[in-house]
């Protein structure tokens, strides 16, 4: 499918993924073995409680860099088993190598996935001929969608504006995750394919959505999904007024799960309100008295309680 360069006029907004879609963490029981159980209840809440469309498991959030995979099998068949049936499942498989990468492609396709989430390869950071070689051959791989994520501060390599203009051109290639933090690269994009581009910062989604954004992929989303979505879904039917409003009044929390990295809060936050979580796996540390007690703080400066 080739998107030629469009008029100015706004053009009909495809949702891939719907509108809010959380990176979910994975949940690990107290010795630090999984929790498919946890899983599963995990991501009932964040379809039937937090309004997700869709959940991003074995994400960096999921703690994908220290996970098998048979444990990211695994969790892709208890989630899609939850929420399968009313959300859609999209499995993170990018590693920087593009044999591994389908290899875990085709290995979240048959555990039932509904697309990939596939980040730019780093550490080698490869030129951008190597980027468009690396993403094609992995949308060749399966017959899934393909979310590209684009997060140059921890790749070491952005997707330039023009290699995501030939992506696009690609059937399968459909969604962005925009980590960048450049408006303006997103506006290129945005106005030159159908790329459906989800901030990859929960606090840009709104402004993404000024340039052509569509939604958010998230990680405070674990405790603000449903007001995120009514943000979204607000600047949609045009009520920009109400969209701000939830946009100030979520921007603790949008920026406040970031004060670490951001698993080690949300499993914090997730833990004090009850929810499945367990601890963080190493190298990641689990959370501090002292940033527990602030991420109380961002969540009420948010009008959202976190229980004692």
């Amino acid at each position: 499918m080739t998107h030629d360069h469009p008029d100015t006029s706004a053009r009909a907004v495809s949702r891939p993924f719907g509108r809010v879609l959380t990176a979910m963490v994975t949940p690990f029981t107290a010795d630090g073995s999984l929790d498919l159980d946890g899983a599963a209840r995990l991501a009932s809440y964040l379809v039937d409680e937090q309004g997700n469309d869709a959940l991003v498991v074995n994400g960096t959030t999921g703690e994908s860099p220290t996970t098998t995979e048979a444990e990211k099998e695994q969790l892709i068949r208890a989630v899609v088993g939850a929420v399968g049936d009313r959300a859609k499942v999209v499995a993170g498989v990018g590693t920087n190598d593009t044999r591994h990468t389908i290899e875990l492609s085709t290995a979240a396709e048959k555990a039932g996935a509904h697309g990939l989430l596939v980040v730019t390869p780093y550490y080698n950071k490869p030129p951008q001929s190597g980027l468009l070689r690396h993403f094609t051959a992995v949308a060749d791989a399966t017959g899934l969608p393909v979310m590209l994520y684009d997060i140059p501060h921890r790749a070491g390599v952005p997707i330039d504006t023009e290699t995501m203009v030939r992506l696009a051109e690609h059937a399968r290639i459909v969604a962005v995750k925009d980590a960048k933090g450049d408006l303006t690269a997103t506006s290129w994009v945005t106005s030159r394919t159908n790329l459906a581009f989800y901030s990859g910062e929960d606090s840009l989604t709104l402004p993404s959505l000024a340039v052509g954004g569509v939604g958010v992929v998230g990680t405070s989303t674990h405790f603000t999904g449903a007001l995120t979505k009514q943000m979204i879904e607000a600047y949609d039917a045009g009520d920009t007024a109400t969209a701000l409003s939830l946009h100030r009044r979520l921007l603790p929390l949008f920026t406040g799960i970031f004060r670490t990295q951001g698993v080690i809060l949300v499993k914090a936050g997730l833990v004090a309100a009850g929810k499945p979580a367990g601890p963080v796996r190493a190298p990641m540390v689990d959370a501090t008295d002292d940033e527990i007690a602030q991420l109380r703080a961002d969540c009420a400066a948010a009008g959202l309680e976190l229980p004692e």
